[in-house]
């Protein structure tokens, strides 16, 4: 974090493995986020090789910015020259690029079936087979997303299938001839979540955007209103009204809203007020009946907020579990993997029933790039298949010395552990961690191993 301060370009070289790191995921958000907020520093992605599969969340983070294809020496000047032009001008290629850029070859390769076992990079394809059901959940989704009004939140921490689910909704509601709008809160620049004013226009453009309609932005705002009652304006009289179709809403990673307690108030209590709306019987109902949200997150809402104002204690609540033994006997064949009750029981222990940690290792034994025996004696190391996983919630740790003392504590602990409100939530949101009551004990054996022993966290807890 201190060096993006002092960075004025970040090159990614957009290799392969790069493309699936967990850790160069998160390093990108937070030079976008940064970016974002103060337009350095410049971001180049440069594509070297074949790039097969990617991390849907990093895809998420340099959508629109330019990117340049490293084939050979001859390409070096014109990369060159990207760089020092960043170098003076950084803020005209942060934002979104307008420029013409025919000539340089698509960054993200076009989505295509999964014909083979798949390495878990973020959302879980609509076409894909190895996303793993579990009932009544998606049933009872698809069910509500059908009723007028309707209000969906789901919580998980990360990498529980959050993202996954809501892809599957949305893609039932477009089934249903209903209008569908994607929009995550991890591109939403700092200065925009600071601003409830702000934060209102820009969720505004992003669902115009979205649906493909102009910016009337302009029409609709007026300075001697705040942002909720301009953005409900917009929605009621421009946005509902474009369409006698339903428009269903994909909020994602909302938790980013939940550092900001005042703006958070404001924005949250602005769904719950869209939601009652549907339910007033007057003459505007039949328009915001049209309106359906889902709503997710990844931790507890620890601020606080009026019950009556909450859109947290309405609507249809879903927590995701984790997978059972059933489920992750399932998925074993669906990566055509011949394992024995034993085999799979062992991996549980390791991992628990954690979709996305069971997945990474049916994806390596599957490609015979390691053994079964490996996957369980190597996964608390550098060498094992966790590592870039391990890696970066040891970066995220680092970046936040308080959380990372308290995670120590989890770890070394032989008994659950209380923590303050604020540190369990955000470990719990980070995946680290299960609650119960007061407790706090490590999600999985997994995490435990590592921690427990990665010198790091002593020089943690030393500064």
């Amino acid at each position: 974090a201190g060096a993006l301060e002092h960075c004025d370009c970040y090159v990614l070289l957009w290799s392969p493995q790069a493309a699936l790191s967990e850790i160069i995921t998160e390093e990108v958000r937070q030079v976008r986020e940064r970016a974002n907020a103060t337009n350095r520093p410049g971001i180049i992605p440069i594509q070297i090789g074949q790039v097969a599969s990617v991390n849907s969340d990093l895809s998420d983070y340099l959508a629109g910015l330019q990117s340049w294809e490293w084939r050979s020496s001859t390409d070096a000047p014109a990369i060159v020259e990207a760089v020092q032009n960043q170098l003076i001008a950084p803020q005209q290629d942060n934002r979104l690029a307008e420029k013409d850029s025919s000539v340089l070859p698509a960054l993200i390769p076009p989505d295509s079936p999964s014909t083979e076992p798949e390495l878990p990079v973020g959302q879980v394809p609509l076409e894909s087979t190895f996303y793993i059901e579990r009932p009544p959940i998606e049933a009872q989704c698809y069910q509500e997303i059908a009723h007028p009004g309707a209000l969906i939140r789901i919580k998980a921490p990360r990498q529980m299938g959050k993202t996954s689910l809501m892809a599957r909704i949305l893609d039932q509601a477009r089934k249903q001839g209903y209008r569908t709008v994607h929009l995550s809160f991890q591109l939403a620049p700092s200065d925009v979540l600071g601003n409830v004013d702000k934060l209102m226009r820009w969720f505004c453009l992003c669902v115009s955007r979205s649906l493909r309609l102009p910016n009337q932005l302009a029409e609709y705002w007026d300075d001697i209103f705040d942002g909720n009652y301009n953005s409900t304006s917009y929605f009621e009289q421009y946005l509902l009204a474009a369409s006698n179709s339903p428009l269903v809403i994909g909020l994602d990673e909302v938790d980013r809203v939940f550092a900001y307690p005042e703006i958070a108030n404001d924005f949250l209590g602005l769904l719950r007020a869209w939601y009652e709306k549907a339910r007033y019987g007057d003459s505007d109902s039949d328009t915001w009946k049209k309106l359906r949200l889902i709503v997710i997150h990844s931790t507890e809402v620890y601020i606080p907020m009026n019950l009556n104002q909450s859109p947290f204690n309405v609507g249809l609540s879903i927590e995701l579990p984790e997978l059972t033994l059933e489920q992750v006997q399932d998925l074993t064949q669906r990566y055509r993997l011949d394992w024995t009750l034993n085999q799979i029981e062992k991996l549980m222990r390791l991992v628990g029933g954690h979709p996305y940690l069971l997945r990474v290792a049916m994806y390596h034994v599957a490609h015979q790039t390691i053994a079964f025996e490996q996957v369980l004696e190597q996964a608390a190391t550098e060498a094992g298949v966790y590592s870039d996983h391990l890696r970066r919630h040891l970066w995220n740790l680092e970046q936040h010395p308080e959380l990372a003392n308290a995670f120590s504590d989890v770890v070394t602990a032989k008994t659950p552990v209380s923590l303050r409100t604020i540190l369990a939530f955000k470990l719990h949101s980070l995946g680290l961690v299960t609650l119960a009551s007061n407790h706090v004990t490590p999600r999985c054996e997994l995490y435990r191993q590592y921690f427990c022993e990665h010198p790091a966290m002593d020089e943690i807890e030393l500064t």
